[in-house]
């Protein structure tokens, strides 16, 4: 931890003045299949939930013969991964430095490999975001950089196997190989989300458990730039407790580029890999989207997810051709396909138009303000942490 940094750039505007690089860790593209069923999990947790979802899940069984499968459900973001590495290059050369972008979608790495044919992003690290499951009730985020190009297809072959079958002495072996590869940086995205709902005191005793038994191949934890304060607080004392080092993740699914970088003067990806493994040297700069109240930043991404783009490729206008579910005979189809006269029903129409309009200025705005205070007392007590 003595080689870390960590700065905000709304209170040192200097603060990459020193570097040459910056660097996008952990960002999504349409590529990347985000699962719905954090909605079961939802209806479980919360009583006011499930009466909607029920509702929801008899209507598609009644009036269209599809029973709800949330497990092999998805949705993409809404960026193609050209629109995404420009968008994340875009704000680090606006700092008046050179970018690199390791784009992690999850489970896949069809973004990087349709960007080496793009001649600005011929360079970029073959990277993801893998799907560990662990102790039979949760999956965590592994993100692994920079994957060998001429190896990264068996790589993914080897990591899917064990998501599909895990055993922990498979994992290990996968993990011990994976360090094996001088050039591949290996992280812990928001070790501290209990993405799950399996509770907090159960999620933090698992990641030590998991920290204890794999953590000898793992390379850096996250700060998480879509994770709140408080969780980055738990990392950051999370990596001083068992003596790793810090790198950011913006974890971006929406149109706001990634809300931290790493500051670096590599001039190589590899580098940089380099930096963190060997001279165990971080600079992890948040950027100003970051000090916005959490919940607006959630809601905004979340309205990113559901809004309609005209101007995109076909696919990607709309959120309906964004999220897939199972038709009637199995096969997973975009919604937009599945939907009666190719309209969604009026209930679903008006859900999504409500939170639509919890973007709107006006309401924006008033929400900004309320939770602004909790924000800033986030802030406050970040300043006693350093």
């Amino acid at each position: 931890m003595a080689n870390a940094t960590v700065s905000y750039l709304w209170r040192d505007q200097k603060a990459h003045q020193n570097f040459r690089t910056g660097i996008s860790l952990h960002s999504h593209t349409n590529q990347s299949r985000e699962t719905l069923d954090f909605l079961a999990n939802l209806g479980s947790k919360y009583a006011m939930i499930r009466p909607f979802l029920a509702r929801l899940e008899r209507r598609a069984q009644k009036l269209h013969g599809v029973r709800i499968d949330y497990a092999s459900s998805y949705w993409t973001p809404p960026l193609t991964p050209k629109l995404a590495f420009e968008l994340e290059s875009k704000q680090i050369e606006l700092l008046g430095l050179d970018s690199m972008v390791s784009i992690t979608d999850h489970d896949n790495i069809e973004a990087p490999m349709l960007l080496k044919a793009v001649p600005s992003a011929r360079h970029i690290p073959v990277s993801v975001e893998w799907s560990v499951p662990y102790g039979g009730v949760q999956d965590f985020h592994i993100g692994v950089h920079n994957l060998p190009s001429a190896s990264a297809k068996q790589w993914m072959a080897t990591l899917a196997a064990y998501t599909s079958n895990p055993r922990e002495e498979r994992l290990k072996e996968i993990l011990l190989g994976l360090n094996e590869e001088p050039n591949v940086l290996i992280v812990f995205n928001h070790p501290m989300w209990d993405l799950f709902l399996i509770g907090e005191e159960r999620h933090r005793f698992m990641v030590n458990e998991f920290l204890q038994k794999f953590g000898a191949w793992l390379h850096a934890l996250e700060l998480n730039g879509l994770r709140n304060w408080e969780e980055n607080r738990e990392t950051r004392r999370l990596a001083e407790r068992w003596n790793m080092i810090l790198v950011s993740g913006g974890d971006r699914h929406g149109v706001e580029p990634n809300a931290n970088i790493n500051l670096t003067n590599a001039t190589t990806f590899t580098e940089f890999v380099h930096e963190i493994r060997r001279e165990r040297r971080s600079n992890v700069l948040f950027m100003p989207q970051y000090a916005q109240p959490w919940k607006h930043r959630l809601l905004k991404s979340t309205l990113d997810a559901i809004r309609n783009y005209p101007e995109f490729p076909q696919g990607s206008r709309t959120w309906d051709e964004r999220a897939h579910h199972p038709d009637a005979d199995g096969l997973v189809r975009p919604l937009s396909e599945i939907w009666p006269k190719g309209r969604a029903p009026l209930a679903i129409q008006f859900a999504v138009r409500s939170v639509q309009m919890l973007g709107s200025r006006p309401v924006s705005g008033g929400l900004r303000m309320a939770w602004s205070e909790s924000n800033q007392l986030r802030l406050a007590l970040s300043d006693q942490e350093g």
